[in-house]
């Protein structure tokens, strides 16, 4: 059985619409929510706010869980009941979050180039993952499985 990792992310909307969206540096440029790993003595919700403004500087207020989605591999066959798929085998929490400032409140982490867009010019390409979530996020969705 792989190990499975649990991970924080959010669907970090302003007021003008726009949405926050890191450009990864490593490998192969893709576009992705900004988030990070839970850690072991802290509840999801605030990993996300801490992984969040270690990553891009912006503090935030959390409106609501979009959903928990699930990342595997989806060459590798489906596990038995019960059991973690091989790696890797990420199990997401995605929030729905809006700034807490005007501003970012400090520098953003390396290996994150985060940027506002508007959802109707969002870049490309996307993680699997932040496409899923944009799409029930932006469409009011909430408790996702």
């Amino acid at each position: 059985m792989s190990a499975l990792t649990w991970a924080v992310t959010a669907v970090v909307a302003d007021r003008a619409g726009r949405v926050l969206l890191c450009r990864r540096s490593g490998g192969a440029p893709r576009w992705g929510l900004p988030g990070g790993r839970l850690r072991h003595d802290e509840s999801p919700a605030d990993a996300v706010v801490r992984a969040i403004r270690a990553e891009t500087g912006w503090l935030v207020e959390l409106v609501d869980l979009v959903g928990l989605y699930r990342v595997t591999d989806p060459t590798a066959p489906v596990p038995p009941a019960g059991r973690c798929g091989p790696l890797p085998d990420v199990l997401v929490h995605v929030f729905r979050a809006r700034p807490a400032g005007g501003a970012p409140a400090a520098e953003a982490a390396r290996g994150c180039h985060p940027e506002w867009h508007p959802v109707e010019k969002l870049p490309g390409p996307l993680t699997p993952t932040t496409r899923a979530a944009l799409t029930d996020a932006l469409d009011g969705r909430s408790g996702v499985l």
